[in-house]
């Protein structure tokens, strides 16, 4: 996405916690955020690695974060806040997909009760407790602030139900439902709760390596719905799920601003 003048005028949640962007719709968002003007601290497990990438993307830098721990969240919110000087959007992107768990998930869907705890474990503690650990760390700065912004990433109703997709699928519902009732506590505060997906396969690390070369989306559909949700065109907007290959459509049916 080319840097655009007229978003960064328009861009008012311009200091940006991001996890979970060391690659894949992460990135992409980063970098959107970053070319449209905003300040992007991005976050990984490993934190040179976060490092690394974060020097790839305009003013942004990057933390290391495990957002099942609590200590690990408070200790990033903190060194966070400390950068940017405060946090106006939070995005919850770090997960685990199906290949941690299944590795053959694509062609050998497996039944739930093959899967073990531990595995189970993990992505639901990445995927939904991680999601809430970093939001509660978030929103009391934000009430202070007397405004912010939330989006949660999610993915396609249908992958939530799929065969096969224990503990995925639902992870994946667990965090939507966890976004209404956010966005239903947070209601007149000034801080806004929204969920955006991609709209379908995207071409990310969580696909298995022999499916890659498949039509799939590209990590930069989530670009320009990431930066309208950052933007002033986006404020009092809450409780809304976007899918960000339909996002056209979504602000013509609103008679939103394009």
């Amino acid at each position: 996405m080319a840097h655009n003048e007229d978003s960064a005028e328009t861009l008012v949640a311009r200091r940006v916690l991001l996890t979970g962007g060391t690659s894949g719709l992460g990135l992409a968002m980063a970098s959107a955020l970053a070319q449209a003007g905003a300040t992007v601290v991005l976050t990984g497990r490993d934190a040179r690695r976060a490092e690394q990438v974060a020097a790839t993307v305009p003013g942004a830098s990057g933390l290391g974060l495990d957002t099942r721990d609590e200590a690990s969240v408070r200790a990033a919110v903190q060194a966070a806040t400390d950068r940017l000087g405060g946090i106006d959007l939070l995005v919850n992107n770090a997960g685990l997909g199906m290949l941690t768990v299944n590795p053959r998930f694509m062609t050998e869907p497996q039944g739930f009760w093959q899967v073990s705890p531990e595995g189970f474990r993990a992505v639901i503690d990445t995927n939904l407790t991680g999601y809430f650990l970093m939001a509660r760390e978030v929103t009391p700065l934000m009430l202070a602030a007397g405004h912010g912004r939330i989006v949660n990433i999610s993915v396609n109703h249908a992958t939530m139900t799929r065969r096969g997709f224990i503990p995925y699928g639902p992870s994946r519902a667990g965090a939507e439902a966890l976004s209404r009732v956010m966005a239903a506590d947070l209601d007149g505060t000034g801080v806004t709760v929204n969920v955006l997906l991609p709209g379908g396969a995207s071409r990310t690390g969580m696909i298995p390596p022999e499916f890659r070369d498949q039509p799939m989306l590209e990590p930069e559909v989530m670009g320009p719905p990431i930066v309208w949700l950052a933007s002033a065109a986006a404020t009092g907007t809450s409780n809304e799920r976007i899918v960000a290959s339909e996002f056209d459509d979504w602000r013509r049916q609103r008679a939103l601003p394009l």
